[in-house]
């Protein structure tokens, strides 16, 4: 299998498929709304020659393309969302969309898997079945699990998943990529602390939720510090405080949300435990009632090791060995992409895409840098290629 570096077809078309992207990135749209994106998706795939399907996880795209007479079958993932921001650059492609851009680069993981696609259904050299899984709502909604509901494995099954992240934090021309865990589980939570209103300039004669609120804020950071061993991982960060609306009343509520990040069961478990106890104490001691939703949103993305491996042997052929870190220190950052892993094997690996200096996810002026497209299709290509060859031999 010898796999030249980035295959020239590919880098040719890089103008088109640059303009792809950037008509993506100036139409965003957010989890389970991504309608105009999943009909460019569908129709190029159509007018490649797969076949299509259509509504899975309400807007999910599966394009299927198989080959020869192989019975092996590899499923390739790319992200379509975009996050509920207000983007702050000032080319021309920004979002037209006021409060939503593709601040993640999922943007450019939809045109690498589409000019992947493509290449593969005009020169058909594999041997096999191909499933390319375009997926809505990454951000924190769980769309790869709703896919899954919707029968995604059941009804194109394979042997093994694969997905593919830019990762600004990489110079372009690495791939970065571990067996084991890669990205944390996601929990969230919402938090009421419920005490009694009154006037501020008369606090005794109210119950103070807002005392009571930054207390326990204050307290929860304590929990990885002080109740996690020091050689694992954990996070507890509240992102929302909401509480009043009046300068000189004291709110019977306030509301506290945030995300909670981790590795193991057990880890995941304990945080969870010593959030309620540590909320019930305060709350009790302060007065107040508590309640809260905690949800388990993400399990964690924990790579199968052969597949990992297999991945990595095919980026070294792309990139360079010296050019892949394999053993990539995991993010506390989360992937949805973590529930299909929990029940096919496969590898989920970060390509590097250093652009412009403090251009990174989740930043109102990130962009993806469209130089990794051909690098992130022909990484595509020879993945599925030699998957199914090496699977078939």
């Amino acid at each position: 299998m010898n796999a030249p570096l980035v295959l020239p077809a590919i880098a040719a078309d890089l103008p088109r498929y640059a303009a792809w992207r950037r008509d993506l990135h100036a139409h965003p749209e957010l989890a389970y709304h991504e309608h105009r994106t999943a009909d460019f998706v569908a129709d190029s795939l159509a007018g490649f020659g797969l076949a299509v399907d259509r509504g899975l996880g309400r807007t999910g795209v599966v394009g299927t393309l198989t080959q020869g007479d192989g019975t092996r079958r590899i499923g390739l993932r790319a992200d379509m969302d975009a996050l509920p921001l207000q983007e702050l650059n000032e080319f021309a492609h920004r979002s037209r969309n006021t409060g939503c851009m593709h601040a993640c680069g999922h943007d450019g993981h939809t045109v690498m898997l589409l000019a992947a696609a493509e290449h593969l259904a005009r020169t058909r050299d594999f041997d096999g079945t191909i499933h390319f899984i375009f997926q809505p709502a990454e951000e924190g909604e769980a769309g790869a699990k709703a896919m899954m509901d919707d029968g995604l494995f059941t009804r194109f099954p394979v042997d093994a998943v694969f997905g593919l992240h830019n990762w600004p934090w990489l110079p372009v021309g690495q791939i970065a990529l571990r067996p084991g865990p890669m990205m944390a589980a996601m929990d969230i939570f919402d938090a009421t602390l419920t005490g009694r209103g009154g006037h501020a300039a008369q606090p005794h004669l109210a119950v103070d939720a807002v005392v009571t609120a930054a207390a326990l804020v204050q307290a929860w950071q304590g929990i990885v510090s002080r109740n996690l061993d020091p050689q694992e991982a954990g996070v507890v960060s509240v992102t929302q405080i909401h509480a009043g609306n009046a300068w000189a009343v004291l709110p019977e509520d306030v509301v506290l949300r945030g995300t909670v990040r981790s590795f193991k069961p057990e880890v995941r478990a304990m945080l969870e435990r010593r959030m309620r106890e540590i909320a019930e104490g305060y709350a009790s001691a302060h007065g107040c009632r508590f309640e809260m939703r905690y949800e388990h949103r993400f399990p964690p993305t924990v790579n199968s090791e052969a597949e990992t491996h297999f991945a990595a042997q095919v980026a070294a052929r792309l990139v360079g060995s010296g050019n892949v870190v394999h053993d990539a220190a995991p993010s506390m950052g989360s992937e949805d992409f973590g529930w299909m892993l929990q029940v096919q094997r496969g590898c989920y690996a970060w390509l590097g895409s250093a652009g412009r200096p403090g251009c990174l996810l989740h930043n109102p002026y990130y962009d993806f840098n469209d130089a990794v497209i051909p690098l992130g299709a022909s990484y595509w290509v020879n993945l599925a290629k030699d998957y199914l060859a090496a699977r078939a031999a």
